[in-house]
């Protein structure tokens, strides 16, 4: 499994299971429609553009591209790259009917056809995990250790940390752990609660 080093940006969970069971990347949902009146999703979107680029990967029928030309006015153009999909006709088999157009999504893509758009798209391909130099994730003992979790006053501090970064407030334990890895280090972590919370 191809190993990508940008976060890949997908309208929905089947376009990430079917994506995920081909490359080795951060795959974030929009949620279809959703992303237009989410405005902490797409500040998260920015930072990571920021960290570690994107790229967008959308059906081919109108409605992706509508979301496709939405992000490309609202994130930083130099940071996002665009993956298309070609037009095949057909429907996914989960499916009673084809969508609008007749077309086939993300989510019916055969594996080789959803590479060579990575690919086209100028996806950092990286080479075996081992080989390049990983950073230690942060963990939810990070977590407990930092006053975010388990403690006296631990909700209120996550709350703070997930508004000065721009995060949804609903946040689960591990969708937080999922971003928080995504932006920091556990030591850039330390110095931002510390500096900030404390």
């Amino acid at each position: 499994m191809k190993k990508v080093r940008e976060v890949i940006v997908v309208e929905g969970r089947y376009d990430k299971n079917a994506l995920s069971q081909v490359v080795d990347a951060t795959i974030v949902t929009l949620g279809g429609f959703s992303v237009f009146n989410d405005r902490e999703k797409l500040a998260f979107l920015r930072r990571l553009a920021d960290k570690q680029g994107l790229i967008v990967l959308t059906d081919s029928d109108g409605a992706g591209f509508v979301i496709r030309n939405y992000l490309k006015g609202a994130l930083p153009a130099g940071r996002v790259k665009q993956a298309y999909i070609p037009d095949i006709h057909g429907k996914e088999r989960r499916k009673r009917h084809a969508g609008k157009e007749g077309k086939l999504g993300v989510e019916g893509m055969r594996p080789d056809v959803l590479l060579e758009a990575l690919r086209r798209a100028g996806a950092t391909f990286e080479e075996d995990a081992a080989s390049g130099e990983r950073k230690a994730p942060i963990t939810k003992a990070d977590l407990v250790l930092l006053g975010l979790s388990g403690g006296k006053d631990s909700a209120a501090r996550r709350l703070a940390l997930l508004k000065k970064l721009d995060l949804p407030e609903h946040l689960t334990a591990n969708g937080l752990l999922e971003a928080l890895n995504l932006l920091y280090s556990p030591e850039e972590l330390t110095q931002l609660v510390r500096k900030d919370l404390y």
